[in-house]
């Protein structure tokens, strides 16, 4: 391709780039016309929105000591409040003073304040969710690295408590088991770290309950 040639071309790939953008300007000036007062759209295009990161909580999910609630009383902005449930298992509310919270469900807990509430409010509707269970806890002991309580989240098992916490170099991973107590009983349940993380014995790796300690000798 001689000089002439090389400038020829040249020129006509700079004419279709600008083209190109012109019109990719042209089609986001035209979204920007359907849709006044909405930026077109750059990234995530028809993906839907994300979930909210409040923590889902099972209709039997039974309130305790340290757990955070938003109770919402619809139309009611100054009966709406995110409090915490205080170690006697109360919480406070205005017109209603010290409410038992821990021992119910959420929706229980929703019932008896509505029931409450009909002294002061007309036909109240009173919503409760728990925003933070702090009172759903296992324990670590033993050769780990990090001892103590850790908070249990919905369907928890060994393996994934145990990912948490880190073994030191004396740890026997063959040895662990977790104590349980039920009905006055505790339980010893054993788990062979090794084995399960090869895939065997895996009805070891048993979902946990408040309460469990997790001990590696």
């Amino acid at each position: 391709m001689n000089t002439s040639s090389r400038f020829w071309f040249g020129w006509m790939v700079a004419v279709g780039l600008a083209a190109g953008a012109a019109l990719a300007q042209d089609s986001k000036a035209q979204d920007a016309k359907a849709k006044p007062g909405v930026p077109p759209c750059t990234t995530g295009c028809g993906q839907a929105a994300s979930p909210s990161t409040s923590p889902s909580t099972s209709p039997d999910y039974v309130i305790g000591s340290e757990d955070t609630l938003h109770v919402s009383v619809w139309k009611e902005p100054d009966l709406t409040a995110t409090l915490p449930v205080r170690p006697d298992g109360k919480i406070s509310l205005p017109l209603l003073n010290d409410v038992q919270a821990a021992g119910l469900t959420p929706m229980q807990l929703a019932s008896d304040l509505t029931t409450r509430l009909k002294k002061y409010v007309s036909e109240p509707q009173v919503t409760v969710v728990v925003t933070q269970m702090n009172s759903q806890k296992v324990f670590l002991l033993g050769e780990v690295l990090h001892t103590g309580a850790v908070p249990l989240s919905p369907n928890m098992t060994v393996l994934q408590v145990l990912s948490t916490a880190g073994f030191s170099q004396f740890a026997n991973t063959k040895g662990i088991y977790i104590l349980r107590t039920e009905n006055g009983k505790q339980d010893k349940l054993p788990f062979n770290y090794k084995a399960v993380v090869k895939g065997e014995h895996m009805e070891q790796n048993i979902l946990l309950k408040p309460g469990d300690t997790v001990v590696v000798p």
